[in-house]
């Protein structure tokens, strides 16, 4: 099996477990802080990270690797988690999708700017396509806007796809376990101090919604999703493999349906098919 297959296999496991993320972060909001809920989903990660370093041993990151690993944690386990836990007060979870829509552009820009890639102007249109079909879609199913909640999500989207593509470029070093583990160390000692200080002050009454949502975002949305998605954006390219991403919020209100009996409607299936037509253009221009 070629490498760049290996990387889009990979990549399109880590946006499967990440399109379970905002509906996962909107339960857990309802019962916990969102400064709570991004410090305590981190430290948990970060204490699974110890241990998974410990058992998978092997290279270490060197001393000029802290820099890059700065960069992931303030991308993907501290701002995109916090701002998107604050915005999801204001906003809905189909409201956000206009924003998630615009995260392989994020994620193909800070590509080029950090990985060296050079796709061409082909790749360009067919990633602003997919993106706008998203978006619309997105927009055709409601949510009332916020101004904060808004400016709260395209922070979110311009931070993370910083820590993607950081994360990417150094997983062709190290791997992607190793970069998220190591970025999850890194932070473990401030996030935890944070969720000590911003803890509830009685669990009594946080529900059992609450506590799935958190824990989902803990062991999925901040560990085990970027071990496959980092692999498949160093194998498959950044630019090339973060266009998945702009299936995620269709596969999100699919998981929505399914465990919520929510109707999905015929709009939904054609955005997906066009969408997917897209990403097949820009996996073919990516180089």
């Amino acid at each position: 099996m070629e490498k760049t297959t290996i990387g889009w296999i990979n990549g399109a496991i880590g946006m499967l477990i990440f399109s379970a993320s905002l509906p996962a972060t909107r339960v857990a909001v309802s019962g916990f802080d969102p400064v709570f809920l991004t410090s305590a989903r981190a430290a948990i990660a970060g204490a699974l990270a110890l241990v998974l370093v410990r058992v998978v041993g092997g290279q270490r990151p060197q001393r000029s690797d802290l820099v890059s690993l700065a960069v992931i944690a303030f991308g993907v386990v501290i701002g995109f988690p916090l701002l998107t836990a604050l915005a999801l007060q204001h906003v809905t979870s189909a409201h956000s999708l206009v924003f998630i829509a615009l995260l392989p552009l994020a994620t193909a820009s800070f590509g080029v700017l950090r990985g060296g890639e050079r796709p061409r102007l082909a790749f360009w249109l067919f990633s602003l396509a997919g993106s706008a079909i998203v978006a619309g879609f997105a927009l055709m199913g409601g949510g009332e806007a916020s101004l904060v909640g808004d400016l709260l999500m395209v922070l979110a989207v311009i931070v993370c796809g910083l820590g993607y593509a950081e994360g990417a470029r150094l997983s062709r070093r190290l791997g992607g376990l190793k970069v998220i583990c190591w970025a999850l160390i890194l932070s473990l000692p401030m996030m935890l101090a944070i969720a000590i200080a911003t803890h509830p002050d009685s669990l009594a009454g946080i529900g059992d919604s609450a506590w799935a949502g958190l824990a989902y975002v803990s062991v999925f949305s901040m560990l085990i999703g970027f071990v496959f998605w980092y692999r498949g954006l160093a194998l498959g390219g950044i630019a090339a493999v973060g266009q998945l991403q702009l299936l995620q919020p269709f596969f999100g209100l699919a998981l929505a349906a399914s465990l919520l009996g929510e109707v999905v409607s015929w709009s939904m299936a054609v955005a997906t098919i066009a969408v997917v037509a897209c990403v097949a253009g820009a996996r073919r221009f990516a180089r």
